[in-house]
């Protein structure tokens, strides 16, 4: 990795999402291979055997790894957050979710919540 080492991207993904993840993760792959990253535990599993990425896994997003990730965004220890989000589908755990999205804005965090949003951050920013 270069530039500033305590940097981390975030990758989560609703289940209905995951395939669109998994997708962006092969497609920048070289991009993504440069930064430590961290996800909640089922997509960060999937990245893993399907992308070959290594992740640090956090707890699964309804067991508050959406929290635990959101801690991380307040300490400014990450640089992006690619946060796929199905709106079709209710989900239990959605005040953690609106936590995460209200942080990442209230740090001016780049918050990507579909692909199409976060290959143009991946791609205009840099990264």
């Amino acid at each position: 990795m270069t530039g500033d080492e305590s940097k981390t991207l975030a990758l989560i993904a609703h289940d209905g999402k995951k395939a669109d993840m998994i997708a962006f993760a092969l497609a920048y792959k070289p991009v993504l291979e440069r930064y430590e990253m961290v996800a909640t535990n089922t997509t960060g599993k999937l990245l893993r055997d399907k992308a070959n990425l290594n992740i640090q896994l956090m707890l699964s997003g309804p067991k508050g790894g959406d929290a635990q990730i959101s801690a991380m965004v307040a300490e400014g220890r990450i640089e992006a957050v690619f946060f796929f989000v199905d709106p079709l589908e209710k989900q239990p755990h959605d005040p953690d979710i609106q936590g995460l999205l209200r942080i990442c804005n209230v740090y001016d965090v780049p918050l990507a919540t579909n692909a199409a949003t976060a290959s143009y951050i991946i791609s205009e920013k840099k990264l």
